[in-house]
């Protein structure tokens, strides 16, 4: 609950700032101090009625637009974002925590998808055959879905919905994003910035909320289909409550990225690798790298080079200049929870090489930190090494062979990243064939897809129809329909035929 001084961030509905009414807040902190920096809106059903009537109405009037329309409001959009996108990157430093340089490259990411979207027309061409039957032609065409939702994760607030609403909003249809509450200002700016762009009103709506907002979005049955990114138990709530209502559904869970070191590997090009997708971004990202499975006899020597690295890291305010390498984690309950993992290692028997638990940072003692850790040994029957951690905790596991590492991967409930470090071409190939995951990198440690390919992985790291962004994303928010279709000539014209047509 607000005071009367704190800032209360609102929602976005109808092409303005909506202040709530429903008299619930969550504090929104700056997690570098640890300071509650504002308080954001939490909707109440008489809100998401609202949104989702503006998002309809929008809808009407968008889906009319022309194609060339469409396309000029888009690549206005882009050309404000690309000029303002400092501006943008310090609010997701500010709310998130993340260093200025990161929150730059996820606005770098999804701007990708903005770009992929500038070029729709030619994704949404329907297709055509003549002639199937004497006079008569089939032909296809794509049309929206309508009024979409998107629920957003914390730890992505503009890459992650930049993966869903560019190619919805392109494809004709209205989006009602639900930020996280968390880090909720993105999203209203993005909105501002739509409208800047030429959007109509109701195109773009952020709903600011909590559970009760997403399930209003699951309930309502204008919403037509539902976008997600977040763990993995939300994930299968969202996909189960969705498809009950008869949605569309993507929603992208958790994962336990694995990293598979080969004896013949760059054991430098791997250390580098290990540090920078085991602890950027603090380790808060679904693509994180969060085991190692170092294929004796390298793994004393790969700890080495990684402990090398370790020390060379600077963990500061993500705002702050110099740049540190690595910002706090998201809130003080999460960094607990972090450190827990740590704590369940240890007492399973795992070594800790490096112990970022208690760390502080000069001045900012009440801040979110974190610091960059790193175990050994770590017991495949921990909880250590099953769990999203979900922050800069790094495990490595020693195996014997590929095949008792590709065995450890196959044998997990996740499959959304993981990586093979070898100069070997045969072992990466037949890797990338044996392994039982949705995106692989080879000497690459977080392959994620550029935008005119798709995002998601296997297993419990997604449910549902579709994945993000590229080919699947305009299949996803748009409707296909086939028509038969016949001219008659009036010459030829006259009889009658009950049954199907014939080639004659």
């Amino acid at each position: 609950m607000s005071n009367d001084t704190t800032r209360v961030i609102p929602h976005w509905i109808d092409g303005a700032e909506r202040a709530s009414t429903s008299g619930r807040t969550a504090p929104v902190y700056n997690p570098a101090t640890g300071a509650v920096q504002a308080e954001v809106a939490l909707a109440d059903d008489v809100e998401i009625a609202d949104a989702v009537a503006s998002a309809e109405r929008g809808y009407r009037v968008w889906s009319d637009f022309s194609i060339a329309k469409r396309q000029a409001v888009i690549f206005a959009f882009r050309e404000l974002l690309n000029a303002r996108r400092a501006e943008l990157a310090a609010i997701v430093s500010s709310e998130h925590g993340k260093v200025l340089s990161d929150a730059m490259g996820e606005i770098a990411r999804g701007m990708e998808v903005v770009e992929l979207a500038c070029g729709f027309p030619h994704l949404l061409k329907g297709e055509h055959s003549e002639s199937v039957s004497t006079g008569i032609d089939v032909y296809t065409i794509k049309q929206p879905l309508g009024v979409v939702g998107i629920i957003s994760p914390f730890n992505f607030p503009v890459m992650v919905p930049m993966w869903f609403f560019p190619i919805a909003i392109a494809a004709g249809n209205a989006v009602v994003v639900k930020p996280s509450e968390k880090d909720p200002s993105a999203s209203l700016w993005l909105a501002k910035l739509w409208q800047e762009a030429g959007l109509p009103d109701g195109v773009f709506t952020v709903l600011q909320g909590d559970k009760q907002a997403v399930d209003g979005l699951l309930d309502s049955p204008v919403v037509q289909s539902i976008s997600f990114v977040g763990s993995t138990p939300i994930a299968q709530y969202i996909y189960e409550n969705a498809a009950r209502t008869g949605k569309r559904v993507q929603a992208l869970g958790g994962a336990k990225n694995h990293m598979l070191v080969l004896p013949d590997a760059d054991l430098d090009l791997a250390a580098d690798a290990a540090v920078n997708a085991g602890y950027g971004a603090a380790g808060e990202r679904c693509m994180a790298i969060s085991v190692v499975l170092a294929v004796e006899p390298v793994a004393d020597a790969l700890i080495a080079k990684v402990t090398e690295r370790i020390a060379k890291l600077r963990v500061g305010n993500g705002s702050s200049t110099p740049e540190p390498d690595m910002g706090p984690l998201i809130t003080g309950v999460h960094r607990d929870k972090v450190a827990s993992y740590v704590d369940i290692a240890e007492k399973d028997g795992a070594e800790v090489v490096v112990d970022g638990r208690g760390f502080q940072v000069d001045g900012a003692e009440g801040g979110f930190f974190f610091g960059p850790t790193l175990l050994d040994k770590v017991p495949t029957s921990s909880a250590a090494y099953t769990d999203e951690i979900f922050g800069p905790v790094l495990s490595v596991v020693r195996v014997s062979s590929y095949d008792e590492g590709l065995d450890l991967i196959n044998s997990g409930r996740y499959g959304n990243g993981t990586a093979i470090f070898t100069n070997d071409g045969g072992a990466a190939r037949r890797f990338q064939n044996e392994v039982q995951v949705g995106m692989i990198g080879i000497n690459v440690p977080i392959p994620v897809p550029v935008a005119y390919h798709s995002f998601g992985g296997w297993k419990q790291s997604m449910f549902g129809d579709a994945k993000a962004y590229g080919v699947h994303g305009f299949d996803f928010f748009t409707r296909e329909k086939a028509i038969t279709s016949r001219w008659l000539d009036p010459a030829k014209h006259g009889g009658i035929n009950l049954g199907f047509p014939q080639n004659n």
